[in-house]
């Protein structure tokens, strides 16, 4: 699950970006990175590979200059962790930057015809894809809430995403997409947050908006727009949120260890991301310092676990363990 941040007002986006995405990191992470565009329309991005501390060194040492920004920590989906592969994506000619949360499950037939089309990428990721369909939509003439709609209405499955450009270096547009995360957007005064979740948003204000399916959001420091895909209007209206930030991380449950429960199956999702590759098909397990060779030659594993961790363990072993088997221990 990626953790996504944004701000537009009278403050500088880069503090704001890091300090959302820190409140975030429980959702987990491989890589973390900040777009921030100024009023003159010069867009400086920042990415790095590991824990936020590495961007946020990278950002400190040289902080970029504006009061409207994204940014993004990536739990791996398509393609490896690394800089290339970070959030955010720029289109062919660095001008629409895109994060996105989610999967867009056609994104093979769309990065193809964009290739087809002259478009060249940088990533594995399925996001990139966006950035590119955003950029060929602007070509058409389109401004950019227009070309965004077009962009967006040709994706597949659930995904929650926000994008800016160059040309309109004034507002963030936000869309959420089925149920891969929400967007959630913050009411200041003059300015304006976005989130993928509540704690990063709480120590800025309380006046909370969110997004439901196939809603879109023109943000600005001013307030936010709403419509659907089609460009029909919505009212939308605020609601004052009494959670404090620490109740906000239980998502609703009654502790933490109901909410860990209940985030099982995501939780082994998680653990998959990154580490499936689909071009080409391939099993990654970078962490494993073992050749596949190596590997084979074992002829006994033993897991060691408690508790839960000890029937997790015992799911591989057969009654009648045979040589190669993984045999299972326990300690109580």
């Amino acid at each position: 699950m990626c953790g996504i941040m944004g701000y537009v007002g009278q403050k500088p986006a880069a503090p704001v970006l890091l300090d959302g995405l820190q409140r975030l990191e429980y959702r987990g992470y491989d890589s973390a990175g900040i777009a921030v565009l100024n009023a003159e329309g010069v867009l400086a991005v920042r990415r790095a590979v590991g824990k936020l501390s590495v961007l946020a060194s990278q950002v400190n040492s040289a902080p970029p200059e504006g009061v409207l920004g994204i940014g993004h920590t990536r739990w791996a989906t398509h393609g490896k962790p690394s800089t290339e592969n970070a959030h955010p994506h720029t289109d062919c000619t660095g001008q629409v930057v895109v994060i996105h949360n989610g999967i867009i499950e056609n994104y093979p037939e769309l990065k193809q015809g964009l290739l087809e089309r002259g478009h060249i990428f940088s990533s594995q990721t399925d996001t990139e894809t966006l950035a590119h369909l955003i950029e060929e939509c602007l070509h058409e003439g389109l401004h950019l809430e227009q070309a965004f709609r077009e962009a967006v209405a040709q994706v597949r499955g659930a995904s929650a995403i926000m994008a800016m450009w160059q040309g309109e270096p004034d507002r963030i547009l936000a869309v959420r997409l089925g149920n891969a995360g929400g967007i959630v957007m913050g009411h200041g005064k003059g300015e304006m947050y976005l989130a993928s979740d509540l704690p990063a948003l709480l120590p800025y204000t309380r006046e909370i908006t969110f997004l439901a399916n196939r809603e879109v959001a023109v943000v600005t420091a001013q307030g936010a727009t709403y419509s659907d895909l089609d460009g029909r209007p919505i009212r939308k209206e605020s609601q004052r949120m009494l959670l404090d930030p620490v109740a906000a991380t239980k998502g609703g449950y009654k502790h933490f260890v109901l909410k860990e429960i209940m985030e099982q199956p995501e939780a082994v999702t998680n653990v998959l991301r990154g580490r499936v590759s689909f071009e080409p098909p391939d099993i990654q397990f970078e962490e494993i310092p073992f050749s596949p060779e190596t590997i084979r030659s074992f002829n006994r594993v033993v897991l060691v676990g408690m508790g839960s961790s000890l029937h997790a363990a015992m799911l591989g072993v057969r009654p009648d363990p045979q040589e190669g088997d993984v045999l299972a221990g326990g300690l109580d």
